[in-house]
């Protein structure tokens, strides 16, 4: 039999596990009368649980939104998940929950097991984040945009494009996406009737959630991860090019990642691949050491580098034979 304390910290780690119990059920679980399972819920609202009861056949325990945060009961790995967490996002590309991040990662191990608290430190000492370089934008942001993804809001905000032009979008957001070095947010815009991108750290200001819109279809069937590899790896790079790769689609699509490139089936043993680059001279490396068969579409300036390579390795050898 379970003492009383214990008793409850069992309760509350059921109704964690599951948005809805039923009382008789819970009371099965726990070996106990349903009277007690009242008892028990009435000493957790006390402490602070937001616990809703409803009545009828279909009545039961869940929990719902309080006004603050009361405590959890988290298992052995869902705890070591969470200082995971923690740690990487004291170095990460979310600015403004450094600080708070790192006290939270104290007070959660301070209370830690000590089985558990070794575990945390050969992780600490294995997890070594570098120093971030490069934007990083602030956890406020995100949670406005996810906010308004969630509630299906209008968003308004300021925009600097890759040029530095400024310009004034309203969009439906449908969602964010983080790439392992950016954070971008998927959203339709009204005003060029299509999908777009943007780069949550070229947002200038405040982002204003307005309106309800009527939900859409994502693109790429919902895939925003896919969309959003597609959309950078194409607008990025000044330097665009199209190749047919006399090898099939699957195959290239092992070897090339979506930021990489897009890839679309020509035929059953070639593909095209759309790609870009800052300089040229990238693509032509980067193409030799694919090690396919290829035919340039365009630019024909690709061509020409191409050309000029092949001539110069013929050069080369030329020269390793005499």
């Amino acid at each position: 039999m379970l003492s009383s304390s214990s008793r409850l910290l069992r309760v509350l780690s059921l109704l964690q596990t599951r948005s809805h119990w039923a009382g008789a059920e819970l009371a099965e679980r726990l070996e106990i009368h349903p009277r007690t399972v009242r008892r028990d819920i009435d000493r957790l609202r006390e402490l602070g649980y937001p616990i809703h009861a409803s009545s009828g056949v279909a009545g039961g325990y869940a929990f719902r939104a309080g006004q603050a945060l009361p405590p959890l009961l988290l298992d052995d790995e869902e705890a070591l998940a969470v200082a995971i967490a923690l740690r990487l996002a004291t170095a990460g590309t979310v600015g403004g929950v450094e600080e708070s991040s790192l006290r939270a990662m104290v007070k959660l191990e301070q209370v830690m097991p000590a089985r558990l608290r070794k575990r945390i430190d050969a992780l600490r000492s294995a997890i070594l984040p570098t120093e971030h370089v490069g934007p990083t934008v602030h956890a406020a942001a995100l949670s406005v945009l996810a906010t308004a993804c969630r509630d299906q809001l209008r968003v308004d905000f300021a925009y600097l494009d890759a040029k530095g032009q400024a310009s004034q979008r309203s969009v439906e957001p449908q969602g964010l996406v983080h790439s392992g070095q950016r954070w971008y947010l998927v959203a339709w815009d009204p005003a060029r009737s299509d999908w777009r991108t943007f780069r949550i750290d070229r947002m200038a200001g405040d982002a204003v959630a307005g309106a309800h819109f009527s939900p859409r279809a994502g693109p790429d069937g919902g895939d925003l991860r896919a969309y959003v590899s597609r959309s950078v790896a194409l607008t990025q790079y000044p330097q665009q090019a199209r190749i047919i790769l006399h090898q099939p689609h699957a195959a290239m699509a092992r070897r090339i990642p979506p930021s990489a490139g897009v890839l679309e089936v020509l035929d059953a043993e070639r593909c095209v691949l759309a790609c870009g680059a800052h300089q040229q001279s990238t693509l032509v490396h980067w193409l030799l050491a694919l090690d396919v068969e290829f035919e340039v579409l365009e630019p024909e300036s690709l061509r020409d580098l191409l050309q000029a390579a092949t001539e110069r390795v013929a050069r080369g050898l030329a020269r390793g034979r005499t």
